[in-house]
């Protein structure tokens, strides 16, 4: 399942050469041969079912002792993880989103994983999830998931009220004027406040290319006409009251809870962390597609992500074991989805069939969503590559999408001053930006 269109989006091997050289990253050189394979490892993640995959682990792996801890999404847990890498207080085992991985790897904040993980990533992954961790021509990462988007909605909701699931933008904008019409306290969207995730996967899905890097310069271009329009699009929603603005978490699932958000666009981890939140609802609930502007089909990746060693820790040749068995062992799999917190598709092509007979579908009513999410990765759309300072520029995005919800700027707006805070980042560490 994993093919070409994925090898959009990494960074290119030339740019993160320049990237390196510029923030003088000290890249090891061909990491040697892991040490023993055990001990104690502590483990960072805050994705679902880590603590169920950590226990799994440790009950099949005597010798080796994993002590999970839950951190923190978004930047507040990439600044937590660089904090601990300078203070020499690193975890053994860190989960790090693809968006993230060029900036961690250039910095030097995470081991090189050529001479140990590098052949499993080689033997196990086709070469587009490959080249999502291998940068530079080295291996600083093996892959866990890919994050197709889809739309989830509240199928009892549509039914009672004749709404149709839209199939493209056009009519997911009837959608939510048909959604607040039938109900005046219920949405049919959100427009998230504290992440910039979706916005980034609207616009790739869009045809936009926030960042390309060229032999020995980038350009960026985050508020470049697709963007724009996806951004006039949502910012427009926003502004009718037709989707909520609301911040990810607590509120976002109450307002789920409370029948107040009855559809909201997201990505194939979240079939997982629905059911589990909002359990009650059991029956209610279905995916569909992500609409597209044409009805044809096209998608994007809404996280997705990763497992790294940080730079310093204390049990590399036990990390990498442990690695290695929740992202390709088929009993790790089955670890990750069968709380049922976790929904997520693999990376390793050969482990789908193991996390869609692990997933119960009863919540969604039987419905075959793994099927569904194959279809959205397979119309990822190519030409997306992630930047060299995407904490810089998710936090001047996050910064200002309040300030949307309030009316005082515009979400194009939104997009063009995270541009240029992306390239003042970019030259004060030493990258060379060409115009657009």
């Amino acid at each position: 399942m994993l093919r070409r269109t994925t090898a959009a989006l990494a960074c290119s091997v030339t740019a993160l050469a320049l990237l390196a050289t510029a923030c003088g990253g000290e890249a090891d050189q061909g990491a040697l041969p892991a040490p023993g394979k055990t001990g104690e490892v502590t483990f960072w993640s805050f994705v679902k079912g880590s603590d169920k995959v950590a226990a799994a682990f440790n009950r099949s792996h005597p010798d080796i002792k994993v002590t999970f801890e839950t951190v923190p999404s978004g930047q507040e847990y990439y600044s937590k993880l660089t904090n601990a890498v300078k203070a020499g207080t690193a975890p053994d085992v860190a989960v790090v989103e693809y968006p993230h991985l060029p900036e961690f790897a250039a910095q030097g904040k995470i081991e090189d994983l050529s001479g140990t993980l590098g052949p499993v990533v080689k033997e196990r992954f086709p070469e587009a999830a490959r080249q999502l961790v291998n940068l530079g021509d080295r291996t600083w990462a093996v892959p866990r998931d890919a994050a197709p988007l889809m739309m989830m909605y509240r199928k009892d909701f549509f039914t009672r009220h004749k709404i149709g699931v839209p199939t493209t933008w056009d009519a997911y904008r009837n959608m939510t004027e048909q959604v607040k019409k039938a109900d005046p306290v219920a949405r049919g969207g959100v427009l998230y406040t504290d992440n910039p995730g979706l916005l980034s996967a609207l616009s790739w899905q869009a045809g936009g290319e926030w960042f390309s890097a060229g032999k020995d310069s980038w350009k960026v271009t985050v508020d470049d006409a697709p963007s724009k329009k996806v951004a006039a699009y949502w910012g427009d929603l926003a502004r009718r009251d037709l989707v909520r603005p609301l911040s990810q978490l607590d509120p976002f699932w109450t307002s789920v809870q409370k029948g107040r958000t009855v559809a909201y666009v997201c990505a194939s981890w979240c079939a997982g962390a629905h059911q589990a939140t909002v359990p009650d609802q059991k029956g209610k609930w279905a995916v569909a597609a992500v609409p597209t502007w044409d009805g044809k089909p096209a998608s994007a990746m809404y996280g997705g992500s990763s497992f790294v060693i940080p730079k310093g820790a204390d049990n590399s040749g036990a990390a990498a074991e442990f690695i290695k068995w929740i992202t390709t062992d088929p009993e790790g799999m089955k670890a990750w989805v069968s709380s049922g917190t976790s929904s997520m598709f693999p990376a390793d092509p050969k482990l789908v069939p193991v996390t869609k007979a692990a997933f119960a579908t009863d919540y969604f009513g039987g419905q075959d969503i793994y099927s569904l999410m194959s279809r959205s990765y397979d119309a990822i759309r190519p030409g997306w590559t992630w930047g060299p300072v995407m904490g810089a520029t998710n936090t001047a995005i996050v910064d200002q999408l309040p300030k949307v919800a309030d009316g005082t700027v515009t979400l194009p707006g939104v997009l063009s001053t995270a541009e240029q805070a992306t390239v003042a980042q970019m030259k004060q560490r030493g990258l060379t930006v060409t115009a657009p």
